[in-house]
Order: structure tokens, then C-alpha cells, then sequence
């Protein structure tokens, strides 16, 4: 797709995903500015990123900190107030690198990886506003910690590791009814006195916000159709190559 259709294409798909979250949040009797939109982009071109940030898009969500590293750095000084969100399965050994170059972790899911953020934003004295991800359908092949478990977890976070906690996540099953799940994060979220929740993706962020939503995961209803990164040819275009993700079912938009 030559530049200037793609540009018009995500121009126009933003604007109507912001509309729908207007009109979802005027629906549950919450005030517009209540949700924020977290653009996915993972698997998608530095061109199509560019395309969003020139319709004033600034918040962006990636799976992997490898394919994030392609991408955003070379924009944050052309595009101020450019924030990046890790969506995506977080391995220890790329805790150093999501540190650096991103903004607020969504994954955090077990205590390994908790003590390695902690260790890591003391070493850097950079600490990130983080979110608990909740595996609310108790799913083998996705992370997040178990419902029953997450309250245990949270606590460990705040008290011991002194990690900025300030919301929950989740992936609900894909054949399952979302809303149960959005329920669930919410009763969580609730018990434990936070107030961010991410839920909510292209298929049903609407719902989502409906039971509290405060930030949707929106890919598909933006950019199109996922691509595979190998073929992206130069904008972020060389392939992520093994080793730099997770499970393959996670936070999808």
C-alpha cells in the first residue's frame, strides 16, 4: 500500500476508534477522556507507526522489546510525548532493554520477572508505572498469574519489591464471553484499591469499557491486518528473529 493511502487509511480507522470509545464511555456514564487508547502495533511497519503519530496518536503498545527497539526509538525525538506500552510476554533477559526504551510495563506475571524489574529500575533509577497481568481463564499456553493467586502477588510487588503498581491486565479466552473476564480483573482490580484496568481489544473494547475499562489494546481496528514482520521490508523491516518473545497467545489488539 503506497504511503499516502496507508496514511489516510489509519488516519481515518483512528478517528472512528476514537469515536467508538467516546460513545461506549458516554453509554456507561463515564466521561470521554476516561479511556485511554494504547495503538497496537506489533508486527506493523515504522510507516504505519508514523502514520498514526502524524494523526496525533502518542500512546503505542508492542509485544516485543526486540521489535519495539526497531521501531521506536529514531521517532521519539521527532514525535515529543510518545509513550510505549510492553503488551507482550516479557523474558528476564530483555528486562535491561524494556527498562530503557519503554514507558509502562503491562506484564508483569510472575515473581521472577518482578525481581528483575525491581533490581533493574533501582540500577537504572528509572521507575516504570506497571500493570499485573491476570490470566483470568486459568489458560496453560497464556502468562499472568492466576486469578486466585493475584492478590498474593500484588502485595508482593507493592510491599517487598517496591514496584509502581497501578493497574491490572488481561487477555480474556478467545472463545468465551469477554465480559465475565472483564468482571473478574474488575473485582481484583477492586479488592486491591487499583484503578487502572487493561482490557479491551478491537473485538471488544466496547464491552470492555463497559465494565471499567481504563486503557484498550486497539491493533486490528487501526493498522489492518497483522503482518509478519520479515516481510516489512525498511521500516522496522528485518525480522525479530528467535528468541526476542513469548507464548504466541497474548495481548493481541
Amino acid at each position: 500500500m503506497e504511503e499516502a493511502r496507508l496514511s489516510e487509511m489509519i488516519g481515518a480507522n483512528l478517528a472512528a476508534t476514537r469515536g467508538r470509545i467516546e460513545a461506549a464511555a458516554r453509554a456507561a456514564g463515564r466521561p470521554q477522556d476516561a479511556v485511554t487508547l494504547v495503538a497496537v502495533s506489533k508486527t506493523h511497519p515504522t510507516l504505519a507507526v508514523r502514520a498514526a503519530l502524524t494523526a496525533g496518536q502518542r500512546i503505542f503498545g508492542e509485544n516485543r522489546v526486540q521489535e519495539a527497539l526497531l521501531k521506536f526509538p529514531a521517532l521519539r525525538g521527532e514525535f515529543p510525548g510518545l509513550t510505549l506500552h510492553l503488551i507482550g510476554p516479557l523474558q528476564t533477559n530483555k528486562v535491561k532493554d524494556a527498562v530503557a526504551h519503554c514507558d509502562v510495563i503491562e506484564t508483569v506475571d510472575r515473581p521472577r520477572l518482578a525481581e528483575a524489574l525491581a533490581r533493574e529500575m533501582a540500577r537504572a533509577g528509572r521507575r516504570l508505572p506497571c500493570f499485573i497481568e491476570v490470566n483470568t481463564g486459568a489458560e496453560p499456553q497464556k502468562a499472568g498469574v492466576l486469578p486466585n493467586a493475584a492478590d498474593d502477588f500484588i502485595r508482593d510487588c507493592r510491599d517487598r519489591l517496591q514496584l509502581q503498581i497501578e493497574g491490572l491486565m488481561c487477555v480474556p479466552p478467545e472463545h468465551e464471553e469477554p465480559a465475565l473476564h472483564f468482571a473478574l480483573l474488575r473485582e481484583i482490580a477492586r479488592r486491591n484499591g487499583l484503578q487502572k484496568l487493561s482490557m479491551g481489544m478491537s473485538a471488544d473494547f466496547e464491552t470492555a469499557i463497559r465494565f471499567g475499562a481504563t486503557h484498550v489494546r486497539v491493533g486490528t481496528a487501526i493498522f489492518g491486518a497483522r503482518r509478519a514482520m520479515a516481510a516489512m521490508g525498511d521500516a522496522g523491516g528485518k525480522s525479530c528473529g528467535a528468541g526476542c518473545g513469548g507464548p504466541a497467545k497474548q495481548a493481541a489488539g
